[in-house]
């Protein structure tokens, strides 16, 4: 089966979940936390040069999650694989990912935050920390506040921002967000469309969105179609 074309629409947040292979996460390490503050240095160093835009992100030894907004179609696909070479060449690797990327668009002002909650709970759900902004490889601490000085590459989704009128309010209200976690069904949801690669969103959302891209972007009815 031909592989279906990446999904992308200018000017849309996409969430995307690069998982390592095993062969990375076997890789002895002296020292995991350099192997993820170099990771995270790349990804920022690579977001700047492929023209994307990062508002969230969180990495762990099975994966990386980002909340990116690219200026072309070519923007996460560059980046994605300038992380792998970099982290290819240090490792002395061949392959560093497992398979290819998967990314969905979420609908701002819907699911946009609740992406950005699902990505920076992925510690959490791995069960390396029982509270988000504790696990300091992602921007979950500098959305909640209680990190000093947030990277210079990271700039904040505008739904973050309607979290509150002031930096104090929003970051309050963030925290709670992360401590609250997602419902079971929002989980699945994002989850879904992540492995599928659709947009998530209602109706009049998908709609529109159709009409930007090149193919497909939600699920279609299964079984054969109903004869008239």
């Amino acid at each position: 089966m031909a592989r279906q074309p990446r999904l992308y629409a200018k000017g849309y947040a996409q969430l995307v979940s690069i998982h390592f292979s095993e062969a990375v996460q076997r890789a002895p390490a002296a020292s995991p936390d350099q192997r993820y503050k170099n990771l995270t240095a790349w990804l920022g160093d690579s977001s700047l040069a492929c023209n994307t835009v990062i508002h969230g992100w969180a990495i762990t030894a099975h994966v990386i999650n980002i909340l990116a907004t690219p200026t072309d179609n070519t923007g996460l696909p560059s980046l994605v694989q300038a992380l792998g070479r970099k982290l290819a060449a240090q490792l002395k690797l061949g392959h560093v990912f497992s398979g290819r990327y998967h990314a969905m668009i979420p609908q701002p002002g819907a699911w946009v935050l609740p992406a950005l909650v699902w990505l920076e709970q992925q510690p959490v759900r791995e069960r390396l920390v029982e509270q988000a902004e504790s696990w300091p490889w992602s921007s979950a601490q500098t959305h909640a506040g209680t990190l000093g000085q947030a990277p210079a590459w990271l700039q904040p989704h505008s739904d973050y921002w309607l979290c509150g009128n002031t930096p104090f309010d929003r970051q309050a209200n963030y925290r709670q967000k992360l401590a609250d976690g997602l419902p079971a069904t929002s989980d699945q949801r994002i989850a879904f469309c992540l492995n599928g690669q659709w947009a998530l969103g209602n109706a009049s959302f998908i709609q529109e969105l159709q009409t930007l891209t090149s193919r497909r972007v939600s699920p279609g009815i299964r079984g054969r179609p109903k004869k008239t």
